[in-house]
């Protein structure tokens, strides 16, 4: 009898221990940052004798993400990811459904509850076109002659008979792919498939050195990027569907430099459209982005003009140098400027972190263009469109100097329009915060859209 009670208490032992609760499994939880609502799922898997863990963030397209340490004891789980500045600790529940803690980032905690889960939703996105296509959509490979490599895209042809005014599609900065993909949205997609449905022909394609496209992008500046523009109207020309004579550009934020200077160099484009353009130097752009940013994200008054005033302060040590300028002659003018001020320590830090990227052949070409130049050579019709809650680029500093530049050149088919409550991406949207891209629905402003196709079609229709 004895023995039989030794052995059931072993057996009780051993399945209270198969019992006690883990952090093994998936996790669901939102952070919520002023007005924005943010999902962030943790994937957490046994490792030996310890755990290891992959984070993502659903709505904003990211998934994959290692967090370096991972702990547990005593229903107690810490995770940390110094490389992204963040750590989470939280206390299991006795049931082991349910992680109860705080997030840490940036100096900024908040409260987080993360749940067991077994299947996240992906981002809602109505506006993604659904086959069958009332157009033909086609990948197409074409070289750009100057620098030797080729570009993949997709060009959607209307149905019926051609030719067809046609738009080649430029993105913005950053290795973009031919839908110009961005946490779930693809805003190339439903411009090339609002455009094509309308009879006009559309080409977009994958950046030098992404998805299939060939050429390397690291150190490529507006410079190449615009090679690889009008190489893509070359290839147009030689389409027989597509009218010779009526190929245009439309370009998204930095397209918005880009398709200028195409329309100066090659004479078969015939208009342009800039989408959220720029009409100012690179570093004035800059300049209030951070302003307008930071101001979003709740930061004082008192450290925006800091931030601000270190800003000013090195880029007059870079005009000053031109090409001189070094990384260590920057990070002196950052110690000079927190040096001064105890309150400006705060800046420190991720100012020295941030200098090598300052000196990047792409950053000191966007900041020292001047998009001026080349507006007032453009004699081809122009619309250029931006949103009034746009704060990487802002409508009310950038909207005026474009149409100023282009009428100065005697350009005489101008239209430039800002839409109200549209942010970056021409979504619909609170704040304008970027934060926020990646949580609304809405890829793309259907007024937008049309504005742009009976733009085209009251100059350009068939």
């Amino acid at each position: 009898m004895l023995k039989l009670l030794i052995v059931l208490s072993a057996a009780a032992l051993f399945a209270a221990s198969i019992a006690q609760p883990n952090p093994a499994g998936t996790w669901l939880g939102t952070l919520e940052i002023q007005t924005i609502k943010l999902r962030v799922v943790f994937h957490i898997a046994k490792d030996g004798d310890g755990y290891k863990t992959t984070m993502d963030s659903p709505d904003q397209g990211v998934t994959g993400i290692a967090v370096e340490q991972t702990s547990f004891a005593d229903r107690k789980l810490k995770l940390a990811a110094p490389v992204l500045t963040f750590e989470f600790e939280g206390t299991l529940s006795e049931d082991g459904q349910m992680i109860s803690g705080e997030f840490r980032q940036a100096g900024m905690t908040f409260p987080l509850e993360l749940k067991r889960t077994d299947k996240v939703d992906e981002p809602k996105r109505p506006q993604n076109p659904v086959p069958p296509f009332p157009y033909k959509a086609e990948d197409v490979e074409f070289e750009n002659k100057l620098e030797g490599h080729k570009l993949a895209g997709t060009l959607t042809t209307p149905e019926g008979e051609g030719p067809f005014p046609a738009v080649v599609l430029v993105s913005g900065s950053g290795p973009q792919d031919r839908d110009e993909f961005l946490l779930g949205h693809r805003p190339f997609l439903i411009i090339a498939d609002h455009l094509s449905r309308r009879g006009i022909a559309v080409l977009r394609y994958d950046d030098r050195g992404v998805a299939k496209s060939g050429g390397v992008f690291a150190n490529t500046t507006s410079e190449g990027f615009t090679n690889d523009a009008v190489a893509a109207v070359d290839f147009l020309m030689g389409r027989d569907e597509i009218d010779k004579k009526k190929i245009g550009i439309a370009g998204h934020s930095e397209g918005g430099i880009i398709a200028p200077i195409a329309a100066t160099r090659s004479p078969n484009v015939a208009f342009i459209i800039l989408l959220a353009g720029t009409g100012v130097p690179g570093h004035d752009i800059l300049r209030l982005q951070q302003r307008l940013i930071a101001g979003s994200a709740g930061a004082s008054q008192e450290l925006i003009d800091m931030q601000t005033a270190l800003w000013d302060r090195v880029i007059a040590h870079m005009k000053t140098a031109g090409k001189d300028a070094t990384a260590d002659q920057i990070r002196g003018v950052v110690n000079t400027f927190c040096d001064e001020d105890e309150a400006r320590e705060v800046l420190r830090a991720e100012w020295l972190a941030g200098v090598d990227s300052l000196l990047t052949p792409w950053l000191q070409s966007f900041l020292f263009h001047d998009p001026r130049l080349a507006l007032r050579k453009v004699t081809v019709p122009v619309l250029a469109l931006n949103g009034s809650l746009d704060l990487q680029v802002d409508a009310k500093q950038n909207l005026p100097e474009i149409e100023k530049a282009l009428r100065e050149g005697g350009n005489k088919d101008v239209t430039v329009k800002e839409f109200a409550g549209l942010n970056h991406l021409f979504q619909t949207a609170e704040t304008g915060s970027p934060g926020e891209y990646g949580l609304i629905e809405e890829t793309f402003a259907p007024a937008v859209l049309k504005a742009i196709s009976d733009w085209i079609l009251a100059r350009f229709a068939r």
